[in-house]
């Protein structure tokens, strides 16, 4: 019966943002512009390199686009939904309601997630590739094992932004902690560039921080770059990412609640 109730609400979610039909487009349009922008300069760079960390110019190039398509989907920009509606006291009824706060705060998430996917996801990759080589998924199972990675990704990030968006219930505006948060997880999910492209050192630490599986990963398994047991590691890192924050999302909001003092209306 709950996962029920979650679907639902999955669902509406879904159907309240295809109403934003002007933002989309303007969405598309800065992630394309953006897109061409760091294409261009990735195209500098290994033209210079050549071949980095198993990366060459396409694999480069549509790591750009890909990404500029996951940034929505994932939702690594966050946002303050929930963050608001506790600082109003409207929390204050949510949490009396017969349902799980955190469960219904991810399903919120996923339900953004598959239209981003198809009207935000795809025009940037189209329109790249009408200037660009771009690469695809080399096989079916290759491209299923993306959608489940990227299925991850979109969990990791809905995860880590409740822990944000958590810091309402201590700070009256939390606009400062969660731009700080999300920009760091931008920079170490290979958000401005592939994390082959780090320092050896730093490669190796973002690559075991949960950032990496809200970005890097998911188009590195487009890329085909991870078969077999290292996909399988790869989805056992996404999947342990995803319960210790979900986890610690729970411990955050279980301290939040013994004492609730409600700011506002």
């Amino acid at each position: 019966m709950k996962l029920r109730l979650y679907a639902e609400v999955a669902r509406s979610t879904f159907r309240r943002v295809t109403t934003y039909r002007g933002a989309t487009f303007a969405g598309v349009v800065t992630n394309t512009v953006f897109g061409f922008i760091l294409a261009y300069v990735l195209v500098a760079v290994f033209n210079q390199r050549g071949n980095v960390g198993g990366f060459d110019t396409t694999d480069a190039v549509t790591y750009v686009f890909v990404t500029q398509g996951l940034l929505m989907v994932v939702g690594i920009f966050g946002n303050f939904e929930m963050a608001e509606r506790i600082r109003t006291g409207d929390v204050a009824v949510d949490l009396c309601r017969p349902y799980d706060f955190q469960g219904w705060w991810l399903a919120v998430h996923y339900g953004k997630a598959p239209f981003y996917l198809v009207f935000r996801g795809l025009p940037p990759y189209l329109l790249g590739a009408l200037v660009f080589d771009l690469r695809l998924p080399p096989d079916v199972p290759t491209f299923l094992a993306f959608l489940v990675s990227t299925a991850l990704a979109v969990g990791v990030a809905g995860a880590y932004g409740f822990i944000l968006q958590s810091l309402a219930f201590w700070l009256i505006d939390i606009r400062g902690p969660s731009q700080l948060g999300w920009i760091t997880a931008q920079f170490f999910a290979g958000t401005y560039l592939p994390l082959v492209l780090f320092p050896a050192w730093l490669e190796s630490v973002a690559r075991v921080l949960p950032f990496a599986s809200m970005i890097q990963f998911p188009v590195e398994v487009f890329l085909g770059k991870h078969t077999g047991a290292n996909l399988a590691g790869v989805f056992m890192l996404q999947l342990f990412w995803l319960v210790a924050l979900v986890a610690a999302g729970r411990v955050l909001l279980a301290r939040a609640t013994q004492k609730l003092v409600i700011q506002g209306g």
